[in-house]
């Protein structure tokens, strides 16, 4: 899996990379609540103060509320939506959809992945079992196909869905971008595939190549646009096995008022990089 070229010009900055990033754009975000989510990616598109952007992602949750709190989300693709742990609900993404200030188009995982899976593989559609009996298939129009082999059986399909970029916390890349992520890589695969490009936030950056176990490989390098090396880059949340959630940081999150907020950002592991540049 070797570029054959200088691949090590594909790493930034965080702030770099954060800046390719358009406003209106649409973001596939990695990981799982609070387990390997781009956290500082995250927070550096609220101090870069990005409006109008989609987050789409099967079970979000510190990202989608720290983004919806700060006014950079207004639109959303998502499964379930909590902040885990003993935290209950995502406060802020629920008081967003409430006042309307975030569009949701509201999905189980199931669903959401066959969207994925339908851009990754260059079809409309993809069929999804399961919603019989949902009001997911009303509100959103999904619609119903007669199994044409003859079964009898119909089958409710759901249309492609491809983000603009898929944002990946990664365990570690090599200089050409190569990407492993230790552990469960939950829906980062298949969201990469279907997005239009890939950045990646990696915990370290190796120093030797991938190349030879290619098989660990979850992203190869020519699917990578950039990537950025930020170490406990998922805080307040997990990256395994590296570190366990930072219960205290979270709970400091969830107090009210936009002090409480500023001093969460501040106190993030990029924040000491962003303040001397």
């Amino acid at each position: 899996m070797s570029s054959g070229f200088a691949s090590k010009d594909k790493q930034v900055s965080l702030a770099e990379l954060v800046a390719l990033v358009p406003n209106g754009a649409s973001l596939g975000l990695g990981g799982s609540f609070l387990h390997r989510g781009p956290f500082a990616f995250v927070r550096e598109l609220i101090r870069q103060e990005k409006r109008d952007i989609e987050i789409i992602k099967q079970s979000p949750g510190y990202d989608i509320d720290i983004l919806c709190r700060a006014g950079v989300a207004s639109r959303a693709r998502c499964g379930i939506v909590a902040m885990e742990g003993n935290f209950g609900l995502a406060p802020w993404y629920r008081s967003a959809v409430e006042k309307g200030h975030l569009k949701l188009e509201e999905h189980a995982c199931a669903s959401l992945t066959a969207g994925l899976r339908a851009a990754a593989f260059g079809v409309p559609f993809m069929p999804c079992g399961g919603l019989h009996g949902s009001d997911l298939v009303r509100i959103n129009d999904w619609k119903c196909l007669d199994d044409p082999y003859g079964s009898g059986q119909q089958t409710y399909v759901i249309p492609a869905i491809s983000p603009d970029f898929a944002v990946i916390h990664a365990s570690s890349v090599d200089r050409d971008g190569n990407v492993r992520v230790a552990g469960t890589y939950h829906w980062d695969r298949i969201m990469s595939r279907a997005a239009k490009s890939v950045l990646v936030v990696a915990e370290k950056l190796s120093d030797t190549s991938f190349a030879d176990q290619p098989e660990l490989t979850i992203v190869p390098y020519f699917m990578v646009q950039n990537y950025a090396i930020v170490k406990n880059g998922a805080w307040p949340g997990s990256c395994w096995p590296s570190y366990a959630i930072d219960y205290q940081a979270v709970d400091a999150y969830l107090q009210e008022g936009p002090e409480a907020l500023a001093r969460h950002i501040d106190a993030a592991p990029e924040a000491e990089v962003h303040r001397h540049g």
